[in-house]
Formats: C-alpha cells, structure tokens, sequence
C-alpha cells in the first residue's frame, strides 16, 4: 500500500543527515542499498504479522557507498512480510487500521523533519 501525498516523495537531501533523521523516526537503512540508491524500514511485529515501512530513495551523480550523495525520495509504502519470500505490497494485502495509523504519524513527524533540511532540486 503506497502512501498518497505525504509532502516526502521528491524530496531531495544529503545522505548522512538523512541517515540521521531517518534513524530519529525508526527508519533504518542498514545494508539496504548499492551505490544509486536505498531503502529505509521501520519494522512492525503485530498480532497480524510482520509489516514493513519502506522509504526508498535514489541518486542521480552521487555515490550512496562513498556517503556522498543527495538523496531523492520516493512515495513510501507498507507491505506484510511472507516467510520465506519476503515482502508483498499488493492491493490484495490487508493493513490493520492500527498500523496505517502509526505508518502516516511516522511520515507526518519525518515530513516535518525533512522540511527544514531539503535542498533545492
């Protein structure tokens, strides 16, 4: 399930204070990246199964491995995790009211966070 309007998809920022203020709302990157691009999760373990919050990202000139580059985000979406085969974001998905509740408040506080960073594109 894609997140309609949330003021975050285009924005455009550097990768370390991103890093930063993704780790500030739950957002963790870890070794989900190359060197053009990167996604950020915030994990969820509820009742109805595990889900997953994804911010992706990429770069047009920069080096994400090199730690320089400005970042341009992408619309977020939650997807329910399936073991072994990893993570489903189809309309065929069911997400708790509880859940989408939480994605949209973490994206309103990143939203806010964001805004006093963004660089002009």
């Amino acid at each position: 399930m894609y997140f309609e309007n949330t003021g975050i998809e285009n924005t455009v920022i550097d990768l370390n204070l991103l890093d930063d203020l993704m780790k500030k709302n739950g957002l963790i990157r870890a070794g989900q990246w190359d060197y053009e691009r990167v996604t950020y999760d915030k994990k969820y373990e509820i009742k109805e199964g595990t889900f997953y919050l994804r911010v992706f990202g990429f770069t047009k000139d920069g080096d994400v491995g090199a730690h320089d580059a400005n970042i341009t985000l992408l619309k977020p979406v939650v997807g329910k995790h399936y073991y072994p085969h990893g993570v489903e974001y189809g309309e065929n998905e069911v997400f708790p009211n509880h859940l989408v509740k939480s994605c949209e408040q973490v994206l309103a506080a990143l939203k806010k966070d964001l805004s006093s960073f963004e660089l002009q594109a």
